[in-house]
């Protein structure tokens, strides 16, 4: 398998020595759309025409969704300085791969590569004891962890709502998790924190996107002082202002996955009362797609929108070129979530496209709109409360209109790199030389 660098001609001199980077991911952006991929794809590409970056590679999971070859753990189907790994099962539970070819396959690849910084965006896919293989394979390498929900500290997803009602959970105990999970005991929980651990210990910086998802992850046990929060950037520039208006009245939009942690059901709940009120001028159009939920939520969902006030329209799925175009067609963006987000993507995606955003009071959605200035809080969870805000609104669409010149300019793709270049290099994150002895007393500690 031939480790092609990419190097590029013709780039200016720089002070410092050009770094080698591997960007790793649980899946590609070529087969998921979600946002953690999305986000290290984009971290790649602008590695790569980066002049501080010597030569950069992207190494994502299959997840079921990349046919592998036979014999075969890695095939590049997208470049040659892009790799799929087609994996043998994985556990959830613990985040460990059982795949036996695995560590050896990693290891011939990073010895060709001989990358001086691994970042990966997801350890999913990979297993945590991946961490072990790159630091026994690079003793010097720099391990740099970016994370994505919560994951290690909540068994659920990594999104912390209680099973079965999706209450808010805001801490991680065995005794905890085990009501949530009765069929894992309270000393499953114990032994999946410390085996998680041990292995998060090999990690020399860890990227949080948010200041709140920073919080959780120090509060479950991680060194505050390996946690830096830099946020998504976002390629391109600002969306126009210059468009053309919605029509009359009030025009909400909801963008993304519909599912029940999105809290459609609230929007649609509010939809009813504001109906039921007898409240006109106010449109909520739904661009977004249902269709990889489980069957018990397509199928509520379906009754639900057969049984809509009109003033709700589905548009179905769109092409995420398009986003910014659609989100310009409306007054504003609403994410009604009901669990504690980190940093969605929807709401760059709406600031790029200068329009305010409705959200829940919550999480990394109310760090992210500043209440009154870039949009609008609700309490999480309630149709009320939702319903409320919105008649408000209907009554005063400029309320809403107005906010469009005053809202923050979400981070540029270039700006965040800058920023993760300089914590490749930042003095803290490198280790001095290891033997594979001592690495293996550190991940056993």
């Amino acid at each position: 398998m031939s480790a092609t660098t990419g190097r590029r001609a013709g780039r200016r001199a720089v002070t410092e020595p050009p770094l080698r980077v591997l960007v790793m991911s649980h899946m590609h952006p070529a087969v998921s759309k979600g946002g953690a991929e999305i986000a290290a794809y984009q971290m790649y590409g602008a590695l790569r025409a980066s002049p501080a970056v010597e030569a950069t590679w992207f190494l994502a999971a299959s997840g079921g969704r990349v046919a592998g070859r036979l014999g075969a753990r890695l095939t590049q189907p997208f470049g040659p300085d892009e790799y799929v790994y087609s994996g043998a099962g994985f556990d959830h539970f613990v985040h460990a791969n059982p795949d036996p070819e695995w560590p050896g396959e990693l290891r011939r690849l990073l010895e060709d590569l001989r990358p001086g910084i691994v970042h990966l965006h997801h350890y999913a896919n990979f297993g945590v004891e991946t961490l072990l293989t790159i630091r026994n394979a690079l003793p010097n390498a720099r391990i740099v962890v970016t994370l994505h929900e919560y994951l290690a500290i909540c068994n659920h997803f990594g999104q912390m709502v209680k099973r079965p009602g999706l209450a808010l959970c805001d801490r991680a105990t065995p005794r905890d998790c085990n009501r949530c999970f009765p069929e894992r005991s309270e000393q499953d929980f114990f032994l999946r924190e410390l085996y998680l651990k041990r292995f998060f210990r090999l990690v020399d910086r860890f990227i949080s996107p948010s200041r709140f998802l920073a919080g959780r992850y120090a509060a479950w046990g991680l060194p505050p002082d390996r946690i830096e929060v830099i946020e998504n950037g976002m390629p391109g520039a600002p969306g126009a202002t210059a468009t053309t208006p919605p029509p009359d009245g009030l025009t909400i939009g909801f963008f993304g996955q519909i599912s029940r942690l999105k809290g459609i059901d609230v929007l649609f709940d509010a939809a009813a009362l504001l109906d039921d009120a007898r409240v006109t001028g106010l449109r909520i159009e739904v661009f977004g797609d249902h269709s990889g939920q489980p069957p018990e939520f397509r199928a509520l969902f379906e009754a639900r929108l057969r049984d809509a006030p009109k003033s709700v329209q589905l548009h179905g799925p769109y092409d995420n070129a398009r986003v910014g175009s659609l989100m310009r067609s409306v007054d504003a963006v609403i994410v009604p979530s009901v669990w504690w987000e980190n940093s969605p993507l929807v709401i760059q995606e709406a600031f790029l496209a200068r329009r305010p955003v409705i959200c829940s009071d919550i999480g990394g959605l109310a760090e992210k709109v500043r209440d009154g200035v870039d949009g609008f809080h609700f309490r999480a969870g309630s149709p009320r409360a939702l319903a409320a805000l919105l008649r408000d609104l209907a009554r005063d669409p400029q309320r809403l209109r107005g906010m469009s010149a005053g809202i923050a300019i979400p981070p540029s793709l270039d700006e965040t790199v800058a920023a993760t270049l300089r914590l490749y290099r930042a003095p803290e994150t490198v280790n001095p030389p290891r033997t594979v002895a001592a690495t293996m007393q550190e991940a056993n500690a």
